[in-house]
């Protein structure tokens, strides 16, 4: 699977990120991958193209202001190029499919995975993939579908070993990921 991915980190984040481009690229590969089995036909492609802003908490306030209005930071924001599946032209198949941008808060980040006891990298992985999910089009607009989107989460990262399914405290410094592992449809991560 190909993907083309864009990493934009803001000279305003006050942090440094966690993860590589090719680490955070091979994550989300290896997800896609994954999913697409649970994915309606017209968004199953073999290329995409997603992008990553990573930024502070003044950035995403504004953002989250502009395009949702609610103040204050969030700790991920996630707009979608799709709105609704549609058939997508034979001559466009090798294209690859714009799942839309990405916005992460490095300081929301931070501050979460203090609070929940693990480290950033993981915090970020969690967050990633829940960017993820809504590009594809999952959504939580009550506590059942938060609950489903949520357990999709904990499988993403259980499945690229970013948490331990036995251990869940337990978390694997991003260098130690075994990222070459294969996906349920048998093809590797890269």
């Amino acid at each position: 699977m190909e993907l083309a991915f864009c990493l934009q980190v803001a000279p305003t984040a006050p942090l440094s990120l966690p993860w590589s481009e090719a680490q955070l690229q091979k994550l989300l590969q290896l997800w896609l991958r994954s999913l697409q089995q649970h994915l309606p036909d017209a968004r199953r492609r073999r290329n995409y193209a997603v992008s990553l802003r990573v930024v502070g908490d003044a950035d995403i306030a504004a953002l989250n202001r502009e395009w949702r209005q609610r103040s204050g930071a969030t700790d991920v924001l996630a707009f979608a190029a799709l709105d609704d599946p549609m058939p997508w032209p034979a001559e466009l198949a090798r294209e690859p499919l714009d799942l839309g941008d990405m916005v992460i808060s490095l300081e929301t980040a931070a501050r979460q995975a203090r609070q929940q006891g693990w480290g950033l990298d993981q915090e970020f992985a969690w967050l990633l993939a829940h960017g993820l999910l809504h590009l594809l089009g999952w959504d939580h607009p009550d506590e059942e579908a938060l609950g489903e989107m949520l357990s999709h989460q904990q499988g993403l990262l259980e499945m690229a070993g970013v948490v331990h399914r036995d251990e869940p405290g337990k978390v694997w410094a991003p260098e130690q990921l075994p990222l070459e592992q294969s996906c349920p449809d048998g093809h590797g991560a890269s």
